[in-house]
């Protein structure tokens, strides 16, 4: 099928761009299509709109790209963005709840404090995958074991903090912490 660009048939540069087209008998949708030696027909195609100029404009898409990807990244953080190397501590308290969601677990624990009143802890683990690998399961930690939680706080003082290692009753002991944080517990082993 030959193609023949004609010159822009309008009043101005809003006008829609012309293509003709050698002409088969035949129909389009309803339109029916001109029959005969040489009759022509038209298509007429609307200028291209600022979304369609957008997609195929290289640094558009790359600014796109960026950000998709930065929403998934402000989910997972370093250990140093939220947490306090230089505010170690050991809890002891009861398992309220565990939630094994990517990219880290949390085992919520209620712990008593030096006034005497309960106070709940958000403590982050690594990903499901690797407590899996390391022996844990969604049914290790049940709701009302008292275990011993080796760790770190959070920088704004909030009862958060970020595990390291969590003793059971029975003394065993696991490695819960997340890897490729830059927590200190990593960089010993470098």
């Amino acid at each position: 099928m030959r193609t023949r660009h004609a010159a822009a048939a309008g009043p101005g540069p809003g006008a829609p761009a012309v293509t003709r087209m050698a002409a088969k008998p035949g129909r389009i949708g309803s339109e029916p299509l001109p029959v005969g030696p040489g009759a022509p027909s038209v298509t007429r195609m609307p200028a291209p709109d600022a979304r369609s100029a957008a997609r195929n404009d290289p640094v558009v898409f790359l600014l796109l790209a960026l950000l998709a990807g930065a929403v998934p990244a402000a989910a997972h953080h370093a250990f140093s963005a939220e947490f306090d190397a230089d505010r170690p501590l050991r809890l002891v308290g009861t398992v309220s709840k565990t939630e094994w969601i990517n990219p880290h677990s949390w085992i919520h624990v209620d712990v008593e404090g030096e006034d005497g009143e309960i106070v709940t802890w958000a403590i982050e683990c690594g990903a499901p995958n690797a407590l899996m690998r390391r022996g844990l399961n969604k049914n290790s930690v049940p709701v009302g074991t008292e275990l011993v939680i080796d760790g770190f706080g959070a920088k704004n003082g909030s009862n958060t903090a970020n595990a390291r290692d969590v003793t059971f009753p029975d003394g065993s002991r696991f490695f819960v912490g997340s890897s490729g944080t830059g927590a200190p517990y990593e960089r010993r082993r470098q």
